[in-house]
């Protein structure tokens, strides 16, 4: 289980008044083991900085983040050997292939040669990336370019999944094989967390969703129990009603 504990970050606005911007505002938030929590809101509402904290990257201003009871600020490297973090802009390296880049993953998480070459094949057929596995990563399709961004979260069998804009700007069928391999990981008992702005999305997919704006949970709880609360039928909508903004027809 991967638990957030009130936590706030707050970052130093670079002007001459040096304003204090508050990203996140006490956050709480339980992911169980087996499980799929989205982390839901639009673009600058404080999800990649609440994920970055919840990943080990950034210092929280204040609370904890604790993975099945062990403080991470106490245990940082061997919980994070244990993390899969991905985000919709991470940069790969262009003149390798998709398949140097999961055996030089291998090598960074301690790998041992022959665990790796067999876990890389099977990694291989699971996202169905034996058709550009073998091509310069530089020459790839957006889609083709983040499934071997899975791929390589995956090397070191991880238990806990930290997903920001998975699937941001992906044609469907590439979404559709990132979206059913974190069903099959929650399958297999891992603790998900995945953020992102497509309400519908979250919808198919979570277990569990927290709604956030400017930096604050505005609602948590199932997608039916919010959709209940705010009496609409869909999240976008609850989402709007929220705020008190214009309802999405």
């Amino acid at each position: 289980m991967i638990e957030i504990k009130n936590v706030s970050k707050q970052f130093k606005e670079k002007t001459k008044k040096n304003n204090i911007i508050l990203a996140d505002d006490n956050i709480n938030l339980k992911v169980p083991n087996g499980s799929i929590v989205g982390v839901l809101g639009p673009n600058g509402a404080g999800k990649t900085t609440l994920l970055r904290i919840i990943a080990g990257i950034l210092t929280p201003t204040n609370g904890t983040i604790l993975y099945d009871d062990v403080d991470i600020s106490s245990s940082a490297l061997k919980i994070k050997n244990e993390i899969a973090y991905l985000s919709g802009n991470t940069k790969l390296y262009n003149s390798i292939t998709g398949r140097e880049l999961l055996k030089m993953f291998a090598d960074i998480y301690g790998v041992e040669k022959e665990v790796s070459e067999k876990r890389i094949e099977e990694i291989i057929n699971r996202l169905d990336l034996s058709s550009f596995i073998d091509k310069r990563i530089g020459v790839l399709s957006t889609g083709q370019t983040q499934r071997i961004n899975i791929a390589r979260c995956l090397v070191h069998k991880p238990k806990y999944y930290i997903l920001d804009e998975a699937t941001s700007g992906l044609d469907i069928i590439s979404s559709q094989v990132i979206l059913d391999f974190i069903k099959e990981e929650k399958k297999n008992g891992a603790s998900i967390i995945y953020s992102t702005h497509y309400m519908e999305e979250a919808e198919n997919i979570c277990d569990y969703v927290v709604l956030i704006n400017n930096g604050k949970v505005i609602s948590s709880g199932t997608p039916e129990e919010i959709n209940k609360q705010t009496k609409q039928s869909n999240l976008r909508d609850a989402f709007f009603t929220l705020i008190g903004g214009i309802k999405n027809d």
